[in-house]
């Protein structure tokens, strides 16, 4: 008997224990599901390999699970990370590393994963080689610290290194990745779908166009600094902007990126959203190819191709900036939310100009006379790429411009595709027109003017976005004298020349600069940056 109710008493024991645990478990359960972020935007990100790519929604990707030297914080000014301090040499700049912080997979961060993180960014399959510029090549000088070559002391340099981030150099050589994924020449790398980085985040899962997993890291280095309470985050690529906001108001994703702009008042006024609008580092542009004598996607108005390439034709480049009504874009396109634009940079940047960035008037009467004069009364046709889920309404505002040139008898035909097919067709230069959308993470107009306005140098990575190989020789003769100067309004002053040079000679057709709206469930609050990147560990759930 003693022995039998010994047994029964064990067996209510391990139940109470088991419908503890389970109580446990499910308590853990819901407050993991309170700590989960679903969001979404149009376009899946395009690789995990951090120099393979630099668009802005696949660094905000990036930026959750590798770091950099020094960061932005949530007053956009910058600190520590990677690196403790720095101090400037006569070579560069001497950068103390911090000592102990993990990568991922357990490996301890190195000297040498720095220099080589570096330095990898300088190589010709690197599409981050702009925001090295005036890096010469880094070298581990100990075991705590790095020194970074650079050709002057430009005060943006440390700007530059906050989109510059550390691999471990170990794990790329075991994956055969000491390279740059050449993704414009569609090339597959391990690194495109895996992740090793040191930050608050890791990279669960990922499945293309279909959802990306990344969980918190609580072995971070910065662990008791998190400024946000998130578990895990899923991303769900959703392509229509209808089936987006569908997604959101049932619930399906907490938070979305890219809400459509006709979309902002019922969503404002569901009772279980909110949307949070900011001025965003961007300006919206068309390239035109200025470079070949014969463009392959011109054609006069029987279809037959061109001889001659009429945007190498200032007149002509001035007509299409002419004809574009930019107010009525800013109107009906954007629904408000943008500002007529013709500066290349917007009006956080250090070099913006509210004089250059003033339109010309629209007047496609003078467009046509520009037209005749130039030899082309009859007009011409064109195509006009553009990414579908890229930037808000890019293929809409691109068929309205279609519409606009069309009045002075040039003929458009857009054509759309995914951002994955999009940026590898047009940074290879196989387009006579493309929409570019721009910003910049320096917050100083240096960078958009060496990636845009620059001849295109793969070595260097000069004109690296400059899709209409652009080359301009004054223009290009003062970047040349930005690049290494020092004084701010010196700095001013060189950029105003530039954008002045790109408004008047139509060097770009510049459009907008957009606002930015998100668009989440009540119980979510976040930080707005300028460069419209959602920072995941800044993020909290109530």
């Amino acid at each position: 008997m003693l022995g039998k109710q010994k047994t029964t008493l064990l067996g209510k024991n391990a139940l109470l224990g088991l419908l503890l645990s389970s109580l446990t478990f499910l308590v853990h359960a819901q407050d993991n599901v309170m700590k989960t972020l679903r969001w979404s935007s149009a376009g899946d990100f395009l690789t995990f390999d951090v120099h393979a790519q630099n668009e802005s929604l696949n660094s905000a990707a990036n930026a959750a699970v590798y770091e950099t030297l020094v960061r932005y914080n949530q007053k956009m000014q910058i600190e520590p990370c990677l690196a403790t301090q720095y101090e400037r040499v006569k070579d560069g700049f001497l950068f103390t590393i911090r000592q102990g912080v993990k990568f991922h997979e357990g490996q301890t961060l190195s000297t040498e994963d720095v220099a080589y993180s570096i330095n990898r960014a300088l190589m010709p399959e690197s599409q981050f080689k702009a925001a090295a510029s005036g890096i010469l090549g880094a070298q581990a000088i100990n075991d705590r610290e790095v020194l970074i070559k650079t050709s002057s002391g430009s005060p943006v340099f440390l700007n530059q290194l906050t989109a510059l981030r550390i691999f471990n150099k170990d794990w790329l050589t075991k994956h055969n990745a000491l390279r740059p994924q050449n993704y414009v020449g569609g090339e597959e790398s391990y690194l495109a779908r895996h992740a090793n980085g040191t930050g608050p985040f890791k990279l669960e899962s990922r499945e293309v166009d279909v959802k990306t997993v990344f969980v918190a890291n609580h072995q971070w280095w910065d662990e008791p600094n998190r400024k946000g309470n998130l578990e895990r985050v899923e991303y769900l690529p959703i392509a229509s902007p209808a089936t987006r906001t569908a997604a959101l108001l049932s619930g399906q994703v907490d938070f979305v990126l890219d809400p459509a702009p006709q979309d902002l008042s019922r969503l404002s006024r569901s009772g279980t959203l909110k949307v949070v609008s900011s001025a965003e580092d961007r300006v919206m542009m068309i390239a035109l190819d200025q470079h070949r004598d014969q463009s392959p996607y011109i054609k006069d108005k029987k279809g037959d191709p061109l001889k001659v390439n009429p945007f190498k034709d200032e007149r002509v480049r001035q007509a299409l900036s002419l004809a574009v009504n930019r107010d009525a874009l800013v109107k009906s396109v954007m629904r408000g939310k943008a500002v007529a634009t013709q500066s290349l940079v917007s009006n956080s940047v250090l070099g913006y100009s509210a004089e250059v960035a003033k339109p010309y008037d629209y007047d496609p009467v003078k467009a046509k006379a520009l037209l005749k004069e130039a030899g082309y009364e009859n007009g011409f046709s064109f195509i006009l790429d553009t990414p579908n889920n890229r930037w808000v309404n890019d293929e809409n505002l691109c068929k309205a411009l279609a519409s606009m040139w069309a009045k002075i008898g040039i003929d458009v035909n857009v054509r759309s595709m995914p951002r994955a097919q999009y940026f590898p067709k047009v940074l290879s230069f196989d387009s006579s027109a493309g929409l570019v959308g721009w910003g910049s993470t320096t917050l100083d107009a240096y960078q958009p003017l060496q990636s845009l306005v620059a001849t295109f140098d793969n070595q260097s990575g000069a004109g690296i976005s400059n899709i209409g190989r652009i080359s301009n020789e004054k223009a290009e003769e003062i970047i040349k004298t930005l690049a290494i100067a020092e004084d701010p309004q010196k700095r001013i002053l060189l950029a105003r020349e530039v954008l002045k040079i790109d408004k008047e000679e139509a060097l770009h057709i510049v459009l907008l600069q957009p606002m930015f709206s998100w668009a989440m469930k009540q119980n979510v609050d976040v930080i707005t940056r300028p460069d419209n990147r959602l920072t995941l560990e800044w993020i909290n759930l109530h």
